[in-house]
């Protein structure tokens, strides 16, 4: 968007502006805004700026003509000036205050993530071996996620930094278990049943393990024998769940069904929707959200935006709608892992969204005058502003996607000391 260089005394109420100084260096929340009175003009001035970047098309009036500029500011005024900007500086100082809260709570949440990527990694290693110690492991680390789950009234859901490539098995499966136990949190279950869930999200997938790497990791379409082998996995997830008499009965249909449609076009048994448990279709529902979003190709993959209007307008009468609704609700209406386009133009990565304001998320900007380490994190909420589209990443500019980093595998993990 073409931005024109403007005396600030040709400046009135109305005009679209950025300001040419550091973040840090004047006390409004945002280097763009939209001037709404002639204090907010007069403040510009006596932060010592003689000119401002103007946005024709964001304006809804006209630059001053030089010969009709505000009057001097008189002694008095500008002491009021700077009383006004002393205020706006303590605002300002207290949404520092709160964004580093913030990005400490992200901290946190990175760290719990990583170390239940540890330990599902270990999990999988001592399967086979080892498969009692495997499901004993298993159930400690879901106990751990589940009760931190329920400890809290109300729990986030943050964007994570990916670990190492070539771990799809253990991302997707803990990607899987996180949401689906937010899931069955939402939809009011108890303890009991979310710790079943949250075990046998992690396990579904596992019974890719026997399927030869060449198939799991091809990006062409699969031949019929390579996909028939492919539909074996549900069963061999639970053959390798039979290993170990501890392993819960209960969370064996989700490891054998979470790919039956309910309108008997799924796999292996073309099972109908009262023919497959519950839990399993909750399962298959956040199941197919995260194999949109990174499916075996990636150059088909969806971003999480589309992925879930995808799953709500093609697919409703193949999973569950209570649960599909959820996971929107879940997920919000700009899931995290979106870059959107907000309503002053500037550019955002949605990191995290709160199920009580679902258009609303919390959001990392692009701010060129801003290191990416420090860039600002807004609340949509307080800020007055809107989304205007979500654009794909592969369309942002090269410096605006080295600063977002937009993932390419979306991972999640809930903070539940929100």
């Amino acid at each position: 968007m073409a931005s024109i260089k403007l005396s600030v005394e040709r400046l009135t109420e109305g005009l679209y502006i950025k300001l040419p100084v550091q973040w840090t260096d004047h006390p409004f929340l945002l280097n763009h805004f939209k001037i709404k009175d002639n204090q907010q003009i007069r403040l510009i001035k006596n932060l010592g700026i003689k000119h401002v970047f103007l946005i024709p098309e964001k304006s809804e009036s006209q630059p001053l003509d030089p010969d009709n500029a505000l009057e001097a500011i008189s002694e008095h005024e500008s002491r009021f000036l700077d009383q006004q900007a002393d205020k706006l500086w303590k605002e300002k100082q207290g949404r520092i205050e709160k964004l580093k809260s913030y990005k400490r709570k992200l901290q946190r949440c990175e760290k719990n993530f990583s170390r239940s990527m540890a330990q599902l990694r270990s999990i999988v290693g001592k399967i086979k071996s080892r498969p009692v110690t495997a499901v004993k492991e298993a159930e400690m680390l879901v106990e751990e996620m589940v009760d931190a789950l329920l400890e809290s009234d109300n729990v986030a859901l943050h964007l994570m930094n990916e670990g190492s490539e070539n771990e799809d098995i253990y991302s997707h499966s803990l990607n899987v278990a996180i949401m689906s136990m937010m899931l069955a949190r939402s939809s009011g279950m108890d303890g009991k049943d979310i710790k079943t869930i949250a075990i046998g999200a992690l396990f579904h997938d596992m019974g890719k393990l026997k399927v030869p790497t060449a198939i799991i990791r091809k990006t062409t379409p699969l031949t019929e024998p390579e996909e028939n082998y492919l539909k074996l996995h549900p069963k061999y997830s639970v053959d390798l769940a039979n290993l170990s008499d501890s392993f819960p009965e209960q969370a064996k249909p989700i490891l054998s069904q979470h790919h039956e449609l309910l309108d008997g076009s799924g796999y292996p048994k073309q099972l109908t929707a009262e023919q497959i448990d519950p839990k399993a279709q909750l399962v298959a529902v956040v199941n197919a959200y995260d194999n949109l979003c990174h499916p075996q190709d990636p150059a088909k993959a969806r971003i999480p935006y589309s992925a879930l209007s995808y799953l709500f307008k093609h697919k409703k009468e193949q999973y569950n709608n209570d649960y599909l609704a959820l996971l929107i609700r879940l997920l919000g209406v700009y899931p995290p892992g979106s870059v959107v386009q907000l309503s002053n133009q500037q550019l955002g990565l949605v990191i995290s969204v709160n199920s009580e304001s679902l258009l609303t998320p919390n959001i990392l900007l692009y701010d060129p005058t801003v290191p990416s380490n420090e860039a600002p994190i807004i609340d949509l909420e307080e800020s007055h502003l809107r989304i205007e589209q979500v654009i794909h990443p592969s369309k942002l500019p090269d410096k605006v996607h080295a600063y977002l980093n937009p993932r390419s595998r979306i991972s999640f993990y809930f903070d539940p000391d929100d």
